[in-house]
């Protein structure tokens, strides 16, 4: 497929995106940027987070993680028993979290530590969320870039790091105004893309492999790709840990989230924005259950072509090309399949990668200026001054999140997807405990410099906990539960600097 019909889609896709943030951010202000004037359609905010959900990560890693390969903690179907932890985590969002929000009317969701637990406890969990959202924002965004630059630029001759540049400018551009209010409707398109890729590469692979719906079922369970729950107690992949893990890491990566929260308190309503969330999370089910199903066909569709796979080596080689994990379906459609379904797949990708980067971006500017910096406190600064405050924040976290991007193209690791969750158990750890304290004890903080300690030190407790837990614990390997232990560790510091 020619690299250059592929790079004219993508430049095509983003003057789209351009043309919309130029409609949308005619005469915004910063309550445009961070909240969208509070005047955000709760049907539209529900259908562009699926794309802020399911992110590049989903789109190119879940179909992957079906295969049997090294570091893949899943197999099989076994990433949905996490999916089902997501469905049960976003109704508590939904009806403890969001309440919350809405009663304190607040901008910033980490201004609620602030009214409940003190000024210490504000600043360590807005500076807890933006280490978190960058480095996750930066994981998924790399993912989808080092896509783009295999299978596009190096055969242009374009070094990586002009493409990470260039794709970073982009975003920049669209959502230098606008900010949410913008990303609502850009999201809500990139989405469409997003589905649609999805939706036209299963059709196409089940037509090659003469298979309809039901004896797709039928032919992925024959191989084992169906495979959902793990009954090993002692494995990462335990069905028990990975719901509970999944429950917590919505609580934690959607609920205590500023981006994910911003565009859900933009809907004027509370009822809305729960709507909202229960649809949006039905959604991600079936979605995350299709990627699952996609992941299974592309498998049996490259043995169909002659690919070997190798279950001791954790190989599946086409020629010399190992193509399993992060590798197989941007391979399959790239390389394999027709220029139209191609296209489509490009297309889907780059939706699939512009709503995590740029609501993230958006979000921790909003973050940084409103917790940090406290700009939206500050009556002696004019509003113009704010404004120009937050535009270099924005510049700023662009240029953090280049030097990130090349950070993990150094690590090179081929399941984006593991790094993400591992990743997520030590950096939404102490949020997740400074907000159960704030909300489960009525107890009163001893708020000072020893809360930041503390939401410091569980990380590196929990990290040798999980190096050694083998060793420790007779064989019981620490997985996605590490979020668990690392709040609960939190809390129960807390605990100890806390009186009646």
């Amino acid at each position: 497929m020619s690299s250059i019909l592929l790079f004219a889609v993508v430049i095509a896709y983003f003057l789209i995106l351009l043309s919309v943030a130029y409609v949308t951010s005619r005469n915004s202000t910063n309550d445009t940027f961070f909240i969208g004037n509070k005047s955000s359609n709760w049907m539209l905010v529900a259908f562009g987070m699926v794309g802020t959900s399911l992110s590049g990560v989903t789109f190119v890693s879940v179909p992957g993680t079906t295969g049997d390969f090294a570091g893949n903690a899943f197999k099989g179907f076994g990433y949905f028993q996490v999916v089902i932890g997501y469905f049960i985590g976003y109704f508590i969002v939904a009806y403890v979290l969001l309440p919350l929000y809405y009663k304190h009317n607040l901008t910033s969701i980490y201004n609620y530590l602030q009214k409940r637990l003190g000024i210490f406890s504000y600043k360590t969990g807005a500076l807890f969320f933006i280490i978190s959202r960058t480095i996750g924002a930066t994981a998924r965004l790399y993912l989808v870039i080092n896509v783009l630059q295999i299978f596009i630029l190096d055969e242009m001759g374009v070094p990586f790091i002009v493409t990470a540049f260039v794709i970073l400018l982009m975003i920049l551009l669209y959502t230098f105004e606008g900010g949410v209010k913008t990303i609502v409707y850009t999201d809500t398109l990139q989405t469409t893309f997003m589905l649609l890729g999805l939706i036209v590469c299963i059709v196409y692979i089940m037509s090659q492999l003469h298979l309809g719906a039901g004896s797709t079922m039928q032919t992925l369970a024959a191989k084992g790709y169906t495979n959902i729950f793990n009954f090993d107690v002692k494995s990462k992949g335990f069905f028990l840990k990975q719901i509970l893990g999944g429950a917590f890491i919505t609580i934690a990566m959607t609920g205590l989230d500023q981006e994910m929260m911003q565009k859900n308190i933009s809907v004027e309503r509370l009822k809305d924005s729960q709507k909202n969330m229960l649809s949006f999370s039905t959604v991600i089910l079936l979605v995350n259950l299709l990627f699952l199903a996609l992941g299974g066909l592309l498998y049996i569709f490259m043995i169909n072509k002659g690919a070997s796979y190798d279950f001791t080596k954790h190989t599946l080689m086409l020629g010399d090309k190992n193509i399993i994990g992060d590798d197989l379906f941007p391979y399959t459609a790239l390389k394999l399949l027709p220029q139209s379904v191609g296209l489509i797949f490009i297309i889907g990708l780059i939706s699939a990668l512009f709503p995590s980067a740029d609501g993230a971006l958006t979000a921790l500017t909003s973050s940084f200026c409103i917790d940090i910096l406290g700009i939206k406190r500050r009556t002696d600064i004019p509003e113009e001054k704010k404004k120009r405050t937050r535009m270099i924040v924005h510049i700023t976290f662009t240029l953090v999140f280049m030097l990130c991007i090349l950070i993990f193209k150094w690590i090179n690791n081929k399941s984006i997807i593991n790094i993400i969750l591992d990743l997520a158990g030590y950096t939404y750890g102490p949020l997740l405990g400074l907000f159960s304290f704030g909300i489960l004890s009525k107890r009163r903080l001893n708020d000072g410099i020893l809360v930041t300690i503390i939401c410091l030190l569980s990380p590196v407790i929990c990290f040798f906990l999980s190096k050694y837990s083998a060793s420790l614990f007779g064989g019981y390997q620490i997985g996605i539960e590490l979020l668990i232990i690392n709040g609960l560790l939190t809390y129960l510091g807390l605990l100890t600097i806390s009186k009646k």
